[in-house]
C-alpha cells in the first residue's frame, strides 16, 4: 500500500460499550474498542461503495475504567414482515409502546474511553478508473479536521457518542498506557459477503497500550 494510504484519528466519549457478542442478554463490554466499531466511526466521517476502511492498530490512550449501570431497553423490534406491508399497503402498525415491553437489563460499560485509531483505505472492484486511494484519504481529512459526518458516530451503542479530532503527522501524538495483556478472542469483523452473515474473530494481545488488528482475510481470523 502507498506510504499516503494512512489516517489517524483520535476519538473519546464519556462511556462505550463494544458487546461481547457471548453474553446473550446482558450488555458487556470488552476491554478495548473492536476493529468493527473503529470501522463504523470512519464510515461515519466518510464511507464510499468504492473503497473499504481497513484498521491497522487502535492505542488505548487512557486507563481501562468500568462502569456499571442499568438500562431500560423495548424487548422487542418492528417485524420486517410488518414494515414491508405497510411499505405495500401505505398503512399498517409500525409502532412499538415502550410502557407495554420494557425491560431492565445490567450493563458493565467502560467509562471516561479515549482511543487513537490508524486505518488504511482499501480499493474495491466498485471503485471506477477516477477514484483513488488518494483521492478518498485527502477528502477524509478534510471532513475530519471541519468536524463533518454523515452520521453521528458512536462508542459501540448510538447512545454513546464518539467525539473525534483528526490527528496530524506534525501533530504531537498521545503516548498509549503502558499496559500490556491478553484480551483472549475479539469480534474482528463480519463477514457479508455470503448468503449468511459470519462473524469473525482474532486473539487479541494488548501491548504496551497498542492492540494491532490483523487483516480480516489473514489466516490469524478464526470464522
Amino acid at each position: 500500500m502507498s506510504v499516503n494510504n494512512a489516517i489517524k484519528l483520535r476519538v473519546w466519549g464519556d462511556f462505550a460499550c463494544f458487546t461481547r457478542p457471548e453474553m446473550k442478554v446482558e450488555r458487556v463490554s470488552y476491554e478495548v474498542m473492536t476493529p468493527s466499531a473503529a470501522r463504523n466511526i470512519l464510515q461515519c466521517i466518510l464511507w464510499k461503495p468504492s473503497f473499504d476502511w481497513v484498521v491497522t492498530q487502535i492505542d488505548v490512550l487512557k486507563p481501562i475504567r468500568w462502569a456499571l449501570i442499568r438500562r431500560n431497553e423495548v424487548g422487542q423490534v418492528i417485524p420486517m414482515g410488518s414494515a414491508t406491508s405497510a411499505m405495500k399497503s401505505g398503512t399498517g402498525r409500525l409502532a412499538l409502546y415502550v410502557e407495554d415491553d420494557r425491560q431492565q437489563r445490567a450493563g458493565l460499560l467502560l467509562r471516561d474511553v479515549e482511543y487513537l485509531i490508524h486505518a488504511q483505505v482499501q480499493l474495491t472492484h466498485r471503485a471506477s478508473a477516477d477514484e483513488n486511494i488518494v483521492k478518498f484519504i485527502e477528502i477524509f481529512k478534510r471532513r475530519a479536521e471541519k468536524g463533518q459526518c454523515f452520521t453521528q458516530p458512536y462508542l459501540g451503542c448510538r447512545e454513546f457518542t464518539a467525539y473525534f479530532e483528526l490527528v496530524n503527522g506534525d501533530s504531537t501524538e498521545r503516548k498509549p498506557i503502558e499496559d500490556s495483556k491478553d484480551l483472549g478472542w475479539m469480534l474482528h469483523d463480519l463477514d457479508f459477503t455470503g448468503e449468511e452473515v459470519i462473524p469473525g474473530f482474532f486473539h487479541a494481545h494488548l501491548q504496551s497500550g497498542r492492540l494491532l488488528v490483523p487483516r480480516f482475510d489473514s489466516q490469524e481470523i478464526c470464522r
